[in-house]
């Protein structure tokens, strides 16, 4: 069975919580470039992935491979600086391990950030994008196997994937800041290739907005666990055959770098009021 076990869910569980001595309520998952955030955790303990029985590593660029629990704002976080994607090499109920070991500890809210292409052509570079709903096509699912019913139900309802009350709390915050904040549907595939021209025209008839390489197998199982989620991209690039220019990693991180300040901006707003 490729699926993660009951018992290694709680092995790495008891793992942290023998490393840190308050429970954190808010897990947060940073994408490409914005693991930024992780510099502001107060009272920060680190402990790097591999020390973590049963998680994998993380060997992307722009991606750490470390767990911070600290405080940001007076609220108790887990941070994940750097995620597993199934172009590693990973299965997707082993890029979504993280989330189960963070309800494990009682965490029940789930921030999950990540970089994007723009499909939607009223988006520019550097916007971010309140993910209001997703598509899997990825052709995978981390509920695959044997289902635990210690770890959620057979079938989960994935109507609300994306919290409609994280999301006006998002919104009215953006709004306060005055800044704009786009919302839409994020398109989850496997990569590690961007896609082509034709893909995007696809995907837009498919109604996405943004597509990218991670997130769906996370809130997926984040549902399965009853989680609340709030989903962000950072539109990091025009997605192919909109722009006349090839696409690249180095553009991801760069624009990532660009709106950072903005990005931090909300987030930590965003938090205490989760």
């Amino acid at each position: 069975m490729s699926q993660t076990s009951y018992a290694q869910i709680q092995e790495a569980a008891s793992y942290i919580q023998s490393r840190v001595s308050f429970k954190p309520e808010i897990g947060l998952i940073l994408g490409s470039g914005l693991g930024v955030l992780a510099d502001l955790v107060e009272e920060a303990v680190t402990i790097p992935y591999h020390e973590i029985p049963h998680f994998p590593t993380s060997t992307v660029e722009g991606h750490a491979g470390e767990l911070l629990v600290g405080k940001i704002h007076g609220r108790s976080v887990a941070l994940m600086k750097g995620r597993f994607h199934m172009y590693e090499g990973y299965g997707p109920e082993l890029t979504a391990f993280p989330v189960r070991v963070m309800k494990a500890i009682g965490i029940d809210k789930l921030l999950v950030t990540n970089a994007a292409g723009g499909i939607n052509t009223s988006y520019n570079a550097g916007d971010l994008m309140l993910i209001s709903d997703h598509l899997n096509l990825t052709g995978r699912n981390p509920l695959f196997g044997p289902n635990d019913s210690q770890l959620g139900v057979r079938f989960p309802d994935m109507s609300e994937a994306y919290s409609r009350r994280l999301r006006a709390l998002a919104k009215e915050v953006a709004a306060e800041m005055n800044f704009s904040l786009q919302e839409g549907v994020y398109v989850g595939l496997t990569g590690p290739n961007y896609e082509t021209p034709a893909e995007i025209r696809m995907l837009r008839t498919l109604g996405g907005d943004a597509v990218g390489m991670s997130t769906v197998s996370e809130v997926i199982v984040a549902s399965h666990a009853g989680m609340e989620v709030l989903g962000i991209s950072c539109i990091s690039n025009m997605a192919a055959g909109i722009l006349d220019q090839p696409l690249s990693h180095d553009e991801v991180m760069e624009t990532a770098e660009q709106v950072k300040e903005q990005f931090l901006k909300l987030v930590m707003t965003v938090i205490p009021k989760m």
